[in-house]
């Protein structure tokens, strides 16, 4: 017989009004707690009844955490501002497009209505034997069934991979490390501010989870500074609908031109491991070359150093080339080759 996994398992809702007072939750039910932002993640968890916490904090109805602030060196971002309004705010368009753009083509526009960008960065792994609750290393077992030889793993990590092959599934992350943000977390030890690519960790750190918080933590805002304003960007994501689907693989980049040559650049690409990767060995090669097809083919070729494939998406290695090609060259300049 099926079983059926339509009803949520029981749990108490909690509805903090205030920072504070959700942290003071997440710790008087340490272990138990479950932080809900958008909810599209949990509830994709607790209708399948694989997480059954005994405590739900909705964080829907604290203020301080939701829209776009100016401050005296760029911007914050509440960790509950939904990616709608990211997508519209004024100056995130003007100055920050690579976000703006990289937000709107999460999922559909209904999920953008509710999603939020903190829970678009903090999102577990859709990997399918996980998310079915599958004994994997990552849910506490002993094997990955997606790197054996039945598994399916088109979807997988082409580097970094260490035990755990699923990849993060973001797709503001790699803009965000591009922009050079900082995320901040209150602890029980007060407030902690990362740089944004620190923020995602891959299973050699810890398989169980795709960034540092731990419980009790809080991800309240991420501040944007204004060193990238206005730079030259470039977003794309690949997936196989153009609505609702997570990346296969996206790229985005951030750079200074000086004379057509690149003076200083960020870039990062997701879906190609457990964390979003900054390519910082892209970044220094491509210093004062010029902004064209030769130098992005140089950088692609770089940008792969390593990869292995798994039997179903080997495509990824020069999926992953071409974007960064594409990042540095230009689409009209680049040609996909294999």
């Amino acid at each position: 017989m099926a079983v059926i996994r339509d009803v949520m398992p029981a749990f108490e809702l909690l509805q903090p009004n205030s920072v504070d007072e959700a942290r003071h939750l997440l710790e008087q039910h340490a272990g138990d707690a479950w932080v809900l932002a958008g909810g599209l993640d949990s509830f994709d968890w607790l209708k399948d009844r694989i997480k059954k916490p005994k405590a739900v904090v909705d964080l829907s109805g604290i203020e301080e955490l939701k829209g776009v602030r100016s401050t005296g060196d760029g911007i914050e971002i509440g960790a509950m501002t939904t990616l709608t309004e990211i997508v519209q705010h004024p100056v995130v368009k003007e100055k920050y497009s690579l976000l703006s753009e990289a937000a709107s083509v999460v999922a559909s526009p209904q999920i953008r209505n509710q999603g939020t960008i903190g829970g678009n960065v903090s999102q577990d792994t859709r990997c399918w034997y996980y998310r079915a609750g599958w004994p994997c290393y990552r849910a506490g077992g002993n094997i990955c069934y997606a790197d054996t030889p039945e598994g399916r793993n088109r979807e997988h990590a082409i580097l970094h991979a260490d035990r755990c092959v699923a990849v993060n599934p973001s797709d503001t992350a790699p803009a965000l490390i591009a922009l050079a943000a900082k995320f901040v977390i209150r602890t029980r030890k007060g407030e902690r501010i990362v740089d944004a690519e620190d923020y995602f960790v891959g299973p050699e750190i810890d398989i169980t989870r795709l960034h540092i918080l731990q419980d009790g933590d809080l991800l309240t805002a991420i501040r944007i500074p204004s060193t990238w304003a206005g730079a030259k960007f470039y977003f794309e994501k690949v997936r196989d609908r153009n609505v609702w689907d997570f990346p296969l693989l996206n790229v985005a980049s951030a750079m200074f031109l000086s004379n057509g040559n690149i003076e200083k650049m960020r870039i990062a690409v997701n879906g190609a491991a457990a964390r979003p990767l900054r390519l910082k060995a892209v970044e220094n090669a491509v210093r004062g070359m010029p902004a064209n097809a030769a130098t992005g083919q140089t950088a692609g070729q770089l940008a792969v150093q390593g990869a292995v494939p798994l039997q179903f998406n080997a495509y990824k290695i020069p999926l992953m080339r071409n974007l960064v090609k594409r990042a540095i060259g230009g689409v009209e300049e680049a040609k996909w080759t294999s």
